[in-house]
């Protein structure tokens, strides 16, 4: 059996799945906030051994992280919880749990999960993409996550928006430092500033889609402009990495209308025949949970 563990901000929550990939024993804490990151580790390693006790196994550990290990320094770098930033959380873990651990990217263990036993089961290229407060990706290659020489592999919400219109440059100001990139077009804020600016109306991302799906007029062209550049975005990652599936995650994954109409308008910038595009964008089958299996599937049955 084997142990995920998703590290949040805010939250921390622990799963048990056997080879099958049936739930065994759930558990959310709080992640600490006094103690800082020496707290952080000692929560792990109680909660896998609340894990352990409720299954009565020595189970392998995966943990999903908001950040990535550096492979110049062994430390974690671009975390968003920034007490881990800096620390060689995977050494301290192993060295806590007295055991081999397994870390990658909360993103990539969404793309992990949803390749294993998810919506790209039995796909061999899957690009997994979060939508939501940011803009982020991971790609999983034969059931196994691919990190890259800077561990940023399928971190394409910071690439600039492909074929901006004149009236996209040069772009928002990003909090990376750079304008334009893709994450401040497509995030959730993003499409609820770019709604508040058009028509005043101050709505959130899947209220702006209910809206259009109820004829609300500019709801409707808002969503349509986000489709179109959720397509271009997304044309360039087919171009590039030519997925089988690409799983959309976050929240803006529960818009319907992305599934139809991303792959109408994506036809147009992919190198390819238009009738002949095999990459199906899908919706994720695990949601919320994806995190936490796919970090115990950084684990696999074989592995």
């Amino acid at each position: 059996m084997r142990i995920g563990i998703d590290l949040g901000g805010t939250k921390t929550e622990g799963i048990v799945l056997d080879d099958a990939g049936s739930e065994r024993a759930r558990e959310r804490v709080a992640t600490p906030r006094a103690g800082g990151y020496a707290a952080t580790v000692t929560a792990i390693r109680d909660l896998v051994a609340r894990l352990e006790r409720q299954v009565g196994a020595r189970c392998s550990v995966g943990v999903a992280t908001p950040g990535a290990i550096s492979p110049a320094t062994g430390r974690i770098k671009n975390a968003n919880s920034t007490q881990l930033n800096n620390q060689p959380l995977d050494r301290d873990l192993e060295a806590a749990l007295g055991r081999p651990v397994r870390l990658a990217n909360d993103a990539n263990c969404f793309a992990v999960s949803e390749a294993a036993d998810g919506a790209a089961q039995g796909a061999r290229v899957v690009f997994g993409v979060i939508l939501g407060t940011g803009v982020g990706g991971g790609v999983v290659v034969d059931g196994r996550p691919l990190s890259g020489a800077q561990a940023i592999a399928g971190e394409w919400g910071h690439n600039p928006l492909p074929a901006p219109r004149d009236d996209e440059r040069p772009g928002p100001q990003c909090y990376c430092g750079r304008r334009g990139c893709i994450e401040t077009w497509l995030s959730g804020p993003a499409l609820e500033s770019a709604f508040a600016q058009r028509t005043g109306r101050r709505l959130r991302a899947t209220d702006i889609a209910a809206a259009a799906e109820r004829g609300d007029a500019g709801a409707a062209a808002e969503i349509e402009r986000y489709c179109e550049r959720l397509a271009r975005a997304l044309a360039s990652v087919v171009n590039l990495l030519d997925p089988d599936v690409i799983v959309l995650g976050g929240g803006l994954s529960a818009i319907g209308r992305l599934y139809t109409r991303v792959p109408e308008l994506w036809r147009d910038h992919i190198f390819s025949e238009r009738d002949s595009i095999a990459t199906r964008l899908v919706p994720p089958r695990h949601g919320d949970s994806s995190g936490v299996r796919g970090a115990a599937w950084l684990w696999p049955p074989s592995g």
